[in-house]
């Protein structure tokens, strides 16, 4: 058992707690300020340091691309065809990817990492948690988190040019219905198939032969459309997000809209969808012209327009700079508690873990960021990170 004390604690549920104290071994036994400490328990005084609960990166691309070692590391887009569901990102993931080590220090404790964006589907998400182990199934939080997807200009630039569908954004929007409506008659086949069986078996007849094959792609699409997962949308022009809400009424699916970088555009339409924003990356080059008004302002009109809304590095941004994301919405005009927000609980939730993390409350994983003062003020730093109770050394 461990024991943080006289601490400034931040929470996005308990809120700003003076002279606290938080009581943890995997999981954060009790919170608060006048709580009892066990004798046996380890003492970490925190007096003039801030506790915070560990941020959440919703959307990377980490351990899947290691720019380190060039060709060789790149793991994340299978572009030999448009429409790839078959994928699933635990496979290329790379432990040892060396910018992973970089998440500590900026206080990220759990991330959301996974194929894209060259496909139109390109295959399945999923949420890990930094902890330094040698095998990603030991590093596992969810998974698949949702099945990537692409609109605007990455599908029709890489596919286009090869003189292949989608060549037009069109072309990327009806390659997206086709493929959800593959999977409806592949789940209808296999509906028909187990009746027939079903009436064989009643009349003390044999299964009918040939079942339709196995389709792994098109399973994992069906988890979508029957609402397990969400598709996480990558699109950055307002008509792009538009085409995704369109689509996903006709399909009545679950969405993430990632990047949104004109959602500010279409605010009103994205909160009636009621559909989440996973804004940024903010810190990087105009790259290519859908991209050409990212700005903090997206977030925080998307957040004053009732958009839950989370901040994101897409990999772009060395996550030690995470912690200036949410201070640079806050210099847009967003108040510090909802950017606390945009970088704990809001992406906890639009991840659908919640229930584990980002926020300090009783029952949840003692995924815990000690700081040498405000998290907000340019001049702090990350002195202790705890993932499941256990302190994870910090790179030097």
């Amino acid at each position: 058992m461990k024991a943080i004390i006289n601490a400034t604690i931040l929470c996005p549920v308990n809120g700003f707690i003076k002279n606290g104290a938080v009581l943890f071994n995997g999981k954060i036994r009790e919170i608060g300020k006048d709580i009892e400490i066990p004798k046996n328990a380890k003492i970490i005084d925190a007096e003039g340091k801030y506790v915070v609960p560990g941020f959440i990166d919703a959307h990377t691309h980490q351990g899947l691309f290691d720019g380190s070692i060039g060709w060789a590391g790149m793991d994340g887009n299978e572009i030999t065809n448009p429409i790839t569901p078959e994928m699933r990102g635990i496979d290329s993931f790379n432990p040892d990817e060396p910018s992973l080590k970089e998440a500590l220090t900026g206080g990220v404790t759990c991330l959301n990492t996974g194929p894209g964006s060259a496909n139109v589907i390109s295959g399945e998400s999923f949420v890990i948690k930094p902890t330094g182990a040698s095998v990603v199934d030991d590093m596992i939080l969810l998974s698949p988190s949702g099945l990537k997807v692409a609109f605007g200009e990455n599908p029709k630039r890489i596919h286009g040019v090869e003189k292949r569908t989608p060549s037009t954004r069109m072309g990327v929007a009806a390659l997206l219905r086709k493929t959800f409506a593959d999977a409806l008659s592949y789940k209808m086949q296999a509906k028909v198939y187990l009746e027939k069986a079903e009436e064989a078996k009643s009349r003390g007849e044999a299964p009918p032969i040939n079942p339709p094959p196995r389709n792994i792609g098109l399973e994992t699409v069906l988890k979508v459309l029957n609402r397990v997962i969400p598709i996480h949308a990558h699109a950055h022009r307002a008509d792009d997000i538009a085409t995704v809400i369109r689509i996903a009424k006709e399909f009545d699916i679950r969405v993430v809209l990632i990047h949104c970088t004109e959602g500010h555009k279409i605010k009103k339409t994205i909160a009636k969808s009621k559909f989440p924003a996973v804004v940024g990356p903010t810190m990087f080059w105009t790259s290519k012209p859908e991209t050409k008004e990212r700005g903090f302002k997206t977030a925080v009109e998307l957040n004053e327009a009732g958009v839950k809304v989370a901040l994101q590095t897409d990999s772009l941004t060395p996550m030690n700079y995470f912690p200036l994301l949410p201070m640079n919405v806050i210099k847009e005009g967003m108040s510090k508690e909802d950017a606390l927000k945009c970088v704990t609980i809001n992406p906890a939730e639009i991840l659908n873990i919640n229930d584990r993390v980002g926020s300090l409350e009783q029952g949840k994983d003692a995924d815990i960021v000690i700081w040498s003062g405000d998290p907000f003020d340019f001049y702090s730093k990350v002195e202790q990170v705890f993932i499941d109770g256990k302190n994870i050394p910090l790179e030097k």
